[in-house]
């Protein structure tokens, strides 16, 4: 009994630092304003268009993502990817039904990739943000991000460094 009870106190006390943390990450944004959206994950982004989700989402991205991604999702001088070009492929396609299935597996990978974090190789490269955020400003997140302009100003690291 009393080994069970030093693992839970173990437990516990590894588990309270991510606690901390998740709380230290989590913006203060006023989200009311956003329909509840259950705890079943949609598949796709509810909120596109919604002048609201994409106010809140500006104020949790510029809280929770802006450090790593750019205050506009542009990641210059940043080190994460430029979120703006999620959807560029998408943009191209002229039939409706196929560029709606694309923006939807957009939106898959976005959700899960916020959700679960990015681990390469064991190494953290971004941490899971569903604890800290939940769907809904996950998803006026998403909605904020599909309003940053993309302009051909900033080149594509990619582009860059194919013409070398």
């Amino acid at each position: 009994m009393r080994r069970l009870l030093i693992i839970g106190f173990s437990l516990l006390a590894a588990l309270a630092p991510v606690r901390a943390e998740e709380a230290a990450n989590r913006p203060s944004v006023d989200a009311s304003q956003l329909t509840a959206l259950g705890i079943e994950w949609r598949r796709v982004n509810p909120y596109r268009g919604n002048a609201a989700a994409i106010e809140i989402g500006g104020q949790a991205f510029a809280q929770t993502c802006a450090r790593c991604h750019g205050p506009e999702a542009n990641a210059t001088g940043h080190p994460a990817p430029d979120l703006r070009r999620m959807d560029v492929a998408c943009r191209r396609i002229k039939t409706p039904e196929i560029k709606a299935k694309c923006i939807a597996d957009n939106d898959l990978f976005f959700s899960n990739s916020v959700r679960k974090g990015k681990t390469i190789v064991g190494v953290v490269h971004m941490p899971a943000w569903e604890p800290v955020l939940g769907q809904e400003l996950i998803w006026a997140i998403r909605s904020y991000i599909e309003t940053r302009p993309l302009t051909r100003l900033e080149p594509n690291p990619s582009e860059t460094m194919a013409a070398h």
